[in-house]
């Protein structure tokens, strides 16, 4: 038996949430790449935000439930600054800007 096969034998159900968090948390980086080219500049989508979060839910779920410290730690509080970023970004949805700087004014 190979040891890819050793691999795929002795994946569990949990295993396979701990892909899926991983394949989200990487697609993020598709997104902004794929976003960014279009623009022609470095730009951020607000998708890559919650792309971030479900990521980082899932990993940390996976890292909680087969008890892998390490992994826990590194997701632990990854959410904090993705949601504080959906905060800004909804804030300066809301208020207007400045027709000659961009500032925000409210």
């Amino acid at each position: 038996m190979s040891y890819f096969d050793e691999i795929v034998a002795s994946t569990s159900w949990w295993d396979v949430v701990g892909y899926t968090g991983q394949l989200i948390f990487f697609s993020r980086f598709l997104v902004q790449w794929i976003a960014s080219e279009r623009k022609k500049e470095s730009v951020v989508p607000v998708s890559f935000w919650y792309l971030s979060i479900l990521g980082s839910l899932i990993c940390l779920a996976y890292a909680v439930t087969t008890r892998r410290l390490p992994f826990i730690l590194a997701y632990l509080f990854n959410c904090i600054p993705y949601v504080r970023n959906l905060v800004l970004i909804k804030r300066r949805e809301r208020s207007p800007a400045c027709p000659h700087c961009g500032k925000v004014t409210a």
